[in-house]
């Protein structure tokens, strides 16, 4: 079945089908304007800021003949929709996280993050070194889309919570907001798992909508004021040990750039990414002496709420194994990571906790 054409000629919601005057790039003496739908608020701290600075970067390193136009969540298509515009061509470009869009393909949560899932460094290493691209790049065919890592946020914090989990039956009834397979996980424990977008959480967690939510860590959750709603905050979290973001073209307009135009795009995601980690990673220590100082109780679940974390993401991922793609990735993102960690544990990881023992 030929994606595209079906996504064409299927209904894509209001503010995607109001958006098919973008089906083509704009032409102007020789330059062409792209278009960057994405799922952030405008100057959403972090994840806005890493879409901003692709957009430049292509813009500047290509001396303005991709001149990348981008459109915040809601400006263009709605933050959730921004995958079926690009896909059938109604936009030439996204940034998100792609975990969003598990329900098109469950294998796209590996690109941003899977519960008990890789870290920061052992995501690039399976990027880069590990054929990971290259399974990305095998995901986004089926949907007409050239995708690349475009971001991180690092390890995201556990969470807001109205009250303190002290087992895991204070999850039943919970209404939290968690995307991806975290959420799907959280809902094994009987929570009622909300999936919003970021510019629409606070007003969620302040009006009641909901009992808790995840969104990034200290620097972006201070940014975002979910200290003034509670002060229940747990720093480590299972669902997201590392959050990659992407940044992805639609096929044949990637396609039908030049080979230099196709690397810039490349690299400039590429460094955006580690632009984009170093930028919530510098910010989170500050923050969160900030947000402790305003009175925020810094907690950690306990480990019986860790097992059943544990149980249900398992469960979570066993159910996808039927699907021979998502096995492909995750094979191979849990082999990679296996092999990574043996020699991070031993050096790095032994080395930071004696040089904070030393330090005292």
């Amino acid at each position: 079945m030929d994606r595209r054409k079906f996504l064409k000629t299927s209904a894509l919601g209001g503010s995607a089908a109001a958006a098919t005057t973008l089906a083509a790039p704009a032409y102007a003496q020789g330059k062409r304007t792209l278009t960057m739908v994405t799922s952030w608020g405008r100057g959403l701290a972090g994840v806005f800021d890493s879409a901003q600075r692709c957009a430049d970067s292509i813009t500047t390193m290509s001396d303005g003949n991709l001149n990348v136009e981008i459109k915040a969540a809601g400006e263009l298509v709605g933050a959730f929709e921004v995958f079926d515009a690009v896909s059938s061509g109604q936009a030439d470009m996204y940034h998100a996280a792609d975990y969003y869009f598990v329900g098109q393909h469950p294998g796209y949560a590996f690109f941003t993050a899977v519960p008990f899932g890789m870290t920061a460094q052992e995501m690039v290493n399976w990027y880069y070194q590990d054929g990971g691209m290259e399974l990305h790049d095998e995901l986004g065919e089926i949907f007409g889309l050239k995708s690349f890592l475009a971001g991180n946020t690092g390890a995201q914090a556990g969470g807001w919570y109205s009250k303190e989990i002290n087992s895991p039956e204070d999850f039943n009834g919970l209404k939290f907001r968690m995307p991806g397979l975290g959420g799907k996980a959280l809902g094994k424990l009987g929570a009622s798992v909300q999936n919003i977008p970021g510019s629409e959480v606070y007003q969620a967690l302040s009006s009641g909508a909901i009992d808790g939510t995840e969104w990034i860590g200290p620097w972006a959750d201070e940014k975002a004021g979910f200290q003034e709603i509670t002060k229940v905050y747990y720093t480590a979290g299972f669902h997201e040990p590392n959050a990659g973001l992407s940044l992805a073209t639609n096929r044949e307009v990637f396609d039908s750039l030049t080979a230099a135009q196709q690397k810039i795009i490349e690299i400039a995601a590429g460094e955006c990414h580690q632009w984009n980690l170093s930028q919530f990673l510098a910010n989170n220590g500050a923050a969160l002496q900030r947000l402790q100082s305003g009175g925020v109780k810094v907690m950690e679940f306990p480990d019986s709420v860790w097992d059943a974390f544990g149980a249900a993401s398992q469960e979570v991922l066993d159910e996808n194994m039927g699907d021979e793609l998502f096995k492909k990735i995750h094979d191979s993102a849990v082999a990679s990571s296996t092999s990574s960690a043996g020699w991070l544990d031993l050096s790095s990881g032994v080395y930071t906790a004696q040089r904070n023992r030393v330090r005292g």
